[in-house]
């Protein structure tokens, strides 16, 4: 008997307000994009934070360079393809911006994720940045909860608020529907602390969020459902 065909996990979608313009496309699990994505983000990008290989594509302009740098480092190491464009009212500030980012990406993660059965559902890791060390550990819940303590210093890495990164992963969490704990253990700067935290987050997402084989079709719950 042929092995049953392994649905993609992907979304695709804009989302358009008076604050931020963002169009969005995202493959949990690397490779090619929903044939409905934007043409927008498949006309290929040369930017800072863009990278293409056999196994992702990932292209992200927020208009914030530093935000773009960890969402980066997050879907390169959560194995993902994502493309991302936003174009905001950075005349005001990066709040918004940052802000609804991260709930689009949160709830693209949630629309690719679908029905979470057969999935390991819990992830940790640790991830080092020269002398920062961080922590993080997700549970696909369905119990939106976000526990960030970075210990950052500085009022801005680049053109990124420091106030506005844990707020992000609030912001995912939230419209993804998760539970994260993320902690930086130690460090002396501010972006090697905040890298390392989106880089153990990834590594954690990608644990919780791997087809775990033969529980296909299982709920990884005592409760029998991860929806209600």
């Amino acid at each position: 008997m042929a092995p049953a065909e392994v649905e993609p996990r992907w979304a695709a979608f804009a989302r358009d307000t008076n604050e931020t313009k963002i169009q969005l496309a995202l493959n949990l699990d690397g490779g090619a994009f929903p044939p409905h994505t934007d043409a927008r983000l498949t006309n290929g990008s040369d930017g800072h934070a863009s990278q293409a290989s056999k196994s992702q594509t990932i292209s992200i302009n927020t208009g914030i360079g530093f935000l773009d740098h960890m969402l980066h480092a997050l879907a390169k190491h959560a194995g993902w393809s994502l493309a991302l464009i936003c174009k905001g009212d950075l005349h005001i500030d990066d709040h918004h911006t940052a802000e609804d980012v991260c709930i689009s990406l949160g709830y693209a993660f949630l629309q690719a994720l679908g029905t979470p059965t057969g999935l390991a559902r819990f992830g940790y890791a640790y991830a080092p940045l020269d002398e920062a060390l961080s922590r993080a550990v997700v549970d696909l819940s369905n119990r939106p909860f976000c526990v960030a303590d970075l210990g950052l210093k500085r009022e801005k890495i680049g053109d990124l608020s420091t106030e506005m990164i844990p707020h992000c992963l609030q912001s995912f969490a939230g419209a993804a529907r998760v539970t994260i704990h993320v902690d930086c253990l130690r460090g002396d700067n501010d972006h090697h602390r905040a890298e390392s935290a989106f880089k153990a987050l990834a590594i954690a997402i990608r644990a919780a969020t791997s087809r775990v084989a033969g529980r296909e079709g299982e709920v990884p719950s005592t409760k029998g459902t991860l929806t209600v």
